[in-house]
């Protein structure tokens, strides 16, 4: 597949999820319940990472959608900081919001809509974060400290991304990728980088057609 095709067809995809990010951030005020939402695309997303990564988030995730389809044409497009993927930084935000929102539901409970608004708050409070990051620095920048994504990183199993021995290390790869990952660090092998979101973006553009999924692409070389 080309790389315009590949970019009209995630673009396809993502049209059908990213509404649900606006219809609960604005919505969830007026109807609490939609706060529940979140919870399912919590449980997606980390049944998703077990067999194929952090593939939801390319295009399932409907906060990575919505960045991607939008908040990308207001993004500079800066290197996100590395400090951000240490996993000390990761974990500290992982434990925070958690801490977060547990601490709201044990005093919304048991009341639903309660509940449900302390979903709400959440996800509004991070979605504005993540807004902001993204007209100042990179539209994908919260994808970087997710807490499901970090979660999801940790259990990333299925796919992998292989790099055969004809990658030149050009650095296309790592030009296109939403994720801002290097590919080309790891040829010839397996990217092991928990953090892909398996769209196949360095696939399409690699100029030697060095990169593929699974280990049929490795067996081909």
């Amino acid at each position: 597949m080309s790389l315009k095709e590949l970019r009209q067809k995630r673009a396809r995809l993502q049209g059908y999820v990213w509404f649900v990010l606006p219809l609960v951030v604005v919505g969830g005020w007026f109807y609490p319940l939609l706060g529940f939402f979140l919870l399912f695309c919590m449980a997606g997303a980390l049944l998703v990472a077990i067999y194929n990564g952090r593939a939801w988030c390319d295009w399932m995730c409907p906060r990575g959608s919505f960045y991607d389809l939008f908040l990308s044409r207001l993004s500079p497009k800066k290197a996100v900081p590395a400090v951000l993927r240490r996993r000390g930084v990761r974990v500290a935000v992982l434990s925070l919001l958690i801490g977060t929102l547990g601490g709201q539901l044990y005093l919304a409970w048991p009341e639903p809509e309660g509940m449900g608004l302390a979903m709400v708050r959440l996800l509004t409070m991070t979605t504005a974060v993540g807004l902001l990051a993204g007209v100042v620095v990179h539209h994908r920048l919260w994808c970087h400290i997710c807490p499901v994504g970090t979660i999801g990183s940790w259990l990333s199993r299925g796919r992998r991304l292989h790099i055969r021995g004809e990658c030149t290390n050009c650095g296309v790869c790592s030009k296109l990728c939403p994720m801002q990952l290097r590919p080309y660090r790891f040829s010839p092998g397996v990217m092991t980088d928990g953090d892909c979101i398996k769209c196949s973006m360095c696939v399409s553009a690699c100029p030697r057609k060095a990169l593929g999924f699974g280990d049929g692409f490795k067996e081909a070389a």
